[in-house]
């Protein structure tokens, strides 16, 4: 038996540590290649060790404004979509995991039925011009404000607090409001972190929602411009793209460091949170 579970170990441990190489090597690669002079990646002598430290192309990214006004916005949106997300599905799920709300199965139901129908892209859009909302923050809020498989995550979690809590609170006067706010919430810091990360990653990657919903240069995220910043470099010999002011042919290590910057915030974000993470991730997992 302890050579089975041995040889098992030594098998996951090898397929975990492949895991890791793969993840972490299109990063590696990339900031050897963004901190390496060019004539060494023009040559493609660049592998996952830089030559020649060159901190050019972070000086070009980070001086020109249009980075920082992509960076602001992209916050800004993070911040009030998660925080709108959080609102309606932490208070939708408490509504749902009550056994004793009217039509709590159909309504249950109903929303599940949507992760595998949804209205579609075309009327989804239309929605949101008919609403005013093109060319908005709300326009890339709200159309993502709410994820089924999250709902359902928070209403499995809620559904495991003992309901001697609730009736203890009723007892000392508290209605459905208070008990959730008094409660629920405290009880719930690591599912709402977990969760709330879910949001802000997505609502940090999107660039779907600026692409259907914005017209307006000065309101794109962080990604849109990564985005056209990637795709010049992948038009014809000769385009340029402005970068600090100035134009320059888009290369590889420019892509890269646009890269770099803006991937790197939303993963320093994980350590801080990680036991959070983990814990609401299998406590709502299990519960129910």
């Amino acid at each position: 038996m302890k050579n089975k579970l041995s040889l098992f170990s030594i098998v996951n441990v090898i397929l975990l540590l492949g895991v890791v190489v793969v993840t972490l090597y299109p990063f590696v690669y990339m900031l050897a290649v963004s901190l390496s002079e060019d004539i060494y990646v023009m040559k493609g002598e660049v592998s996952i060790w830089p030559k020649g430290l060159n901190l050019r192309m972070y000086e070009l990214v980070f001086n020109d404004p249009k980075i920082w006004k992509a960076y602001w916005n992209t916050i800004v949106y993070v911040t009030v979509g998660t925080a709108v997300a959080m609102a309606v599905t932490s208070m939708g799920a408490y509504a749902l995991s009550r056994k004793d709300m009217g039509f709590q199965k159909g309504f249950t139901m109903i929303i599940v039925f949507t992760m595998f129908f949804s209205g579609g892209m075309i009327p989804t859009f239309l929605v949101v011009r008919n609403l005013g909302l093109i060319d908005t923050i709300w326009g890339m809020v709200l159309p993502g404000a709410v994820s089924t498989w999250n709902l359902i995550l928070m209403r499995t979690f809620f559904s495991g607090v003992p309901k001697e809590l609730e009736d203890s609170g009723k007892v000392d006067g508290l209605n459905d409001i208070g008990i959730f706010f008094r409660i629920v919430i405290p009880l719930s810091k690591a599912v709402f972190a977990t969760i709330a990360l879910f949001y802000a990653v997505a609502m940090w990657n999107n660039f779907m929602f600026p692409l259907l919903y914005l017209r307006d240069p000065e309101m794109f995220p962080l990604q849109v411009l990564l985005r056209n910043l990637v795709l010049a470099g992948n038009v014809a010999s000769g385009d340029v793209t402005s970068i600090g002011g100035d134009n320059l042919i888009v290369e590889d290590s420019l892509k890269f460091a646009t890269i770099m910057v803006s991937t790197l915030p939303i993963l320093l974000v994980y350590p801080f949170i990680q036991k959070y993470f983990v814990k609401g991730a299998m406590i709502g997992a299990v519960k129910g």
